[in-house]
């Protein structure tokens, strides 16, 4: 269907959320909310509120040409055979009411035994360029291997639909939902920037303009190795190898390093854990209950919860004090279906590295996944320790390390920040 006629008196419509995650269709076992949206900027022009006019596809490209100097007829050529996606509307649609989180069967999705073999040989083809993008960023780079296995299976699944389908059709054709207005013009302005981006990356190439505008894409517009938006690949793609082009699609020194990037940019904290795992008991259940708020906030310190119990003091880096006690961190829920249709729910408590994976995708279980993912790479989700707090530990008696993990902490917090740290093993 040409959107151009079609749209001029289309009743707009939006939806609740897409996912922009490893498959192209949502899992309704899988998060919080299976089509959250993922890698998605903030738009300067859009609220949570926010209302709009009754828009058209040609509207938009009119005020794109304008606003970009980008001739018209560009525009319009490239949007003539652009089609409406029913399929992308069913996709999106929000979960039904007897929709139940399943945070056992999403996490086996991802930390199985062949994608972790994928991630094995993606890090042994890749690793010059993935240990470049860790000192860079200080992202360990078993992290940013998994959130590309996570998002396509290091390329495997990188959708198969048109972008500017996608886009069209979600950003004026959206089925009901609470917030669709929000939502509308959040893909509205990903359109935008997609037309931006392949305006930049063509400079009056109509061939390669369309081949951009026509490239596949995840049922949210995700596109390439790490499932980037048009928004994101504007604001935190990276040219990872230095030929002035980045190609998220088929070169992965840019899709490492622009992962890296994004994670760095979200306040990722080098050195730092993602979770520590929680003390559950007839003592902090309840406590452990009312943190977990769903808030993606972190507003309570690492040393409040070792207070509450809910944190093990000689927890590995909690004693020998990598982490200050005064960091903080969120309870996080990770909900599955138990016996007599009751939830059985697992809990962590996450950094700032967990909430800097939550804004890559907006759910838990995804960061949690990622996190373990990373484990089963390598990576040791536990802070880096300097020299000099090791040699200090070696000649102190373990017992006083454990009475004072708090003062320890604070006493190094100077050492820490002016002496080099290990770098994590693999």
């Amino acid at each position: 269907m040409n959107f151009l006629p079609f749209f001029s008196s289309l009743a707009l419509t939006v939806l609740l959320g897409a996912c922009a995650s490893t498959t192209q269709q949502p899992d309704t076992a899988n998060n919080e909310d299976p089509k959250s949206i993922a890698k998605v900027p903030p738009s300067k022009t859009s609220t949570s509120n926010a209302k709009r006019d009754t828009s058209s596809l040609q509207d938009l490209l009119n005020r794109v040409s304008e606003q970009q100097n980008i001739p018209i007829i560009f525009l319009e050529n490239g949007f003539k055979d652009v089609q409406n996606l029913s399929q992308i509307k069913k996709l999106v649609a929000p979960p039904p009411v007897s929709f139940q989180k399943n945070w056992r069967v999403y996490h086996s999705r991802f930390v199985e035994p062949a994608r972790i073999r994928a991630g094995l040989s993606f890090i042994e083809q890749n690793r010059a360029a993935l240990e470049a993008a860790e000192s860079e960023s200080g992202v360990p780079h078993q992290v940013i291997a998994a959130i590309i296995g996570v998002e396509t299976i290091y390329g495997r699944q990188m959708g198969n639909f048109r972008v500017k389908d996608v886009l069209t059709t979600l950003a004026f054709d959206y089925p009901e939902a609470p917030n669709q207005a929000a939502r509308e013009i959040l893909f509205e302005n990903q359109l935008k920037d997609l037309i931006i981006l392949c305006w930049q990356e063509a400079k009056n190439r109509q061939n390669y303009f369309n081949r951009c505008l026509n490239q596949s894409s995840s049922y949210a517009g995700a596109i390439g190795l790490p499932q980037f938006m048009p928004g994101s690949i504007l604001q935190f793609a990276t040219d990872g190898d230095g030929d002035g082009v980045i190609d998220l699609r088929n070169n992965r020194r840019d899709a490492i390093f622009s992962v890296a990037n994004f994670l760095k940019v979200h306040g990722w904290q080098p050195g730092m854990p993602i979770y520590f795992p929680v003390i559950e008991n007839d003592k902090t259940q309840a406590k452990i209950i009312e943190l977990a708020d769903g808030q993606p906030i972190a507003k309570i310190t690492v040393a409040e919860l070792i207070q509450l119990g809910i944190l093990e003091p000689n927890n590995g880096d909690l004693l020998q004090g990598g982490v200050e006690p005064s960091s903080k961190a969120l309870v996080v829920d990770l909900p599955s279906p138990g016996a007599n249709q009751e939830t059985e729910t697992t809990y962590v408590a996450g950094l700032q590295n967990f909430l800097s994976i939550v804004n890559y995708n907006r759910s838990y279980f995804y960061a949690q996944s990622v996190a373990e993912f990373a484990q089963a790479l390598g990576y040791q989700n536990k802070s880096v320790i300097t020299r000099e707090r090791i040699e200090k530990l070696e000649q102190v008696p373990a017992s006083k390390n454990r009475s004072t993990p708090a003062k320890a902490a604070k006493k190094d917090s100077k050492a820490k920040k002016s002496s080099k740290p290990l770098k994590p093993s693999n």
